[in-house]
């Protein structure tokens, strides 16, 4: 059966953030992701998941100036320094919550920049902070992402995201296979699950309903066949819900939107 984790970041909106990881155990989530912990102490973070017997199981690097547009450094020349120091912030965080993988955002291409230049500052960052997070034992992830929700990003392919992790060569880059982005862009969901999910290059899944975004039965994906092949495939990690929830707008909240999980373990 699969392994659901709840994102804090898009999941229960309706409460405040600290109050979402309670919520989250109480709706039978055992582990949690999160865009970004920064805003608060590790400690506090840490003594949620204490409290309420949750597994951190993702968070992101630092992305840059995030309220500007930026979406990681990682392909930006001339920001290595500071993508550096992102890396050391996030595997402080990282062991602080005893969380396992980080994703590091790529990064939209500068205008100006040749992708060839890109891809060289890009392989070399994550090669960096490859051997940095491997020091504690920590995977870095990378994720494409579509093009619709994100214009101008540097990665939205499976299929090149693969040919990075083997150029890169460290055994601790995996690929984030969010199942949203991958049908946005490329379709063909359960070939292309069959396709890495035996490889043991993918690190995480994501899920979301397309096109909205919206709960995972909601749209166009049969995530239940999907759920099906993934378990016959024996992936044992993580699938991040990272989905903003439509059912329980006004009552209710996230939890009104769970059936389908409910159905999954049923």
């Amino acid at each position: 059966m699969p392994r659901f984790a709840a994102n804090l970041s898009m999941l229960y909106n309706e409460l405040d953030f600290l109050d979402r990881f309670a919520a989250a155990a109480a709706d039978g989530f055992q582990g949690v992701e999160f865009l970004f912990p920064y805003a608060f102490a590790p400690e506090q973070l840490a003594e949620q998941l204490k409290q309420n017997g949750l597994t951190q199981v993702l968070f992101n690097a630092p992305p840059g100036d995030w309220d500007a547009g930026e979406r990681g450094t990682a392909c930006l020349p001339g920001r290595e320094a500071e993508f550096r120091e992102g890396i050391a912030r996030a595997v402080s965080y990282a062991r602080a919550l005893a969380c396992p993988r980080i994703h590091v955002m790529a990064g939209l291409v500068p205008s100006g920049v040749e992708r060839a230049e890109a891809h060289r500052v890009y392989v070399n960052n994550i090669r960096y902070a490859a051997k940095i997070a491997g020091e504690h034992g920590i995977a870095i992830l990378i994720e494409p992402i579509n093009g619709r929700d994100m214009p101008g990003y540097f990665l939205s392919r499976q299929d090149d995201a693969h040919a990075l992790v083997a150029e890169i060569g460290e055994p601790n880059v995996k690929v984030q296979m969010d199942l949203y982005h991958c049908q946005i862009v490329e379709g063909d969901l359960a070939t292309k699950i069959r396709r890495y999910l035996p490889t043991g290059r993918v690190g995480h899944l994501q899920i979301a309903g397309v096109p909205e975004r919206h709960e995972p039965d909601v749209g166009e994906i049969n995530y239940p066949y999907l759920f099906a092949l993934i378990d016959e495939l024996g992936f044992d990690g993580w699938i991040g819900c990272e989905y903003r929830p439509v059912r329980g707008a006004e009552v209710g909240g996230t939890r009104a939107g769970l059936g389908w999980m409910a159905a999954t373990r049923a």
